[in-house]
């Protein structure tokens, strides 16, 4: 049984690094990490806790590299980084009591709804448009209901965050995907305050799989930079079908 769970270990060591390189680029990997946990025996809501611990980890490499190449605006942002981890907390304290049938019925429709627009919507690149809302109100109507679902349930968080600050705060996609990081660190840390109030985190685990997370992330977050619409777009499209499938087939 330890031998087993010392092989677990590393393969969920390694996926948390993939899932870091690709959740710092197009979202999704709450999903890459989830099913590994799972078999490895881990209750649910455990999973749930040890994931947003691990994910954290992954979400601030990220964010501090895309701040670091100055993509990251705090000062337009803070409110709707701090409502996402209010709204995300509570989220994670209902967890337990809400029917998820709705959305995991919903859900890859979405998905594919979001692969669709990003493949064929025409002059998705790094250029900046006009917002289509201010900021402050993005932060108070949009971001907090995205932070909330990502406390509860949480695969496409990260994409619903990015097709919002695109859609509606006119970011390009580089631009967009930073912001993107950013809020997903806040809603990250709201989760997992409230899964380990009720201990519902494995540490050990999630803190081997953050340092693997924080790796793949600052990979990912430097390919992106790098390489801005032209990986991005792709790789959003790719994974948000990609999760639409996992939770259509399981």
């Amino acid at each position: 049984m330890d031998n087993i769970a010392g092989y677990l270990e590393v393969i969920l060591i390694g996926v948390a690094f993939i899932a870091g390189a690709v959740d710092a680029i197009a979202g999704g990997g709450g999903l890459i990490v989830m099913p590994v946990l799972l078999l490895s025996g881990m209750p649910v809501v455990t999973a749930l806790g040890t994931s947003k611990l691990q994910a954290m980890f992954g979400s601030a490499s990220a964010t501090f590299h895309y701040a670091r190449k100055g993509l990251v605006d705090l000062k337009t942002q803070w409110q709707a980084a701090l409502l996402c981890g209010i709204l995300s907390f509570i989220g994670a304290k209902l967890v337990a009591y809400l029917p998820k049938e709705m959305l995991t019925i919903a859900l890859p429709i979405i998905l594919i709804m979001v692969a669709l627009f990003f493949a064929f919507a025409p002059r998705l690149t790094d250029e900046d448009k006009t917002a289509r809302m201010k900021p402050i109100l993005f932060a108070i109507c949009i971001a907090p209901i995205i932070a909330f679902y990502d406390g509860i349930f949480g695969p496409g968080a990260g994409t619903f965050y990015m097709l919002g600050f695109v859609l509606l705060a006119g970011y390009g996609m580089t631009r967009a995907t930073a912001h993107t990081k950013l809020l997903n660190l806040s809603s990250n840390i709201g989760a997992l305050i409230a899964f380990m109030l009720i201990g519902a985190v494995d540490y050990k685990l999630g803190l081997m799989m953050g340092v693997a997370q924080f790796l793949g992330a600052r990979l990912g977050a430097g390919m992106a930079v790098k390489n801005g619409a032209k990986l991005i777009r792709p790789l959003l499209v790719i994974t948000s079908i990609a999760l639409a499938l996992k939770l259509i087939f399981g």
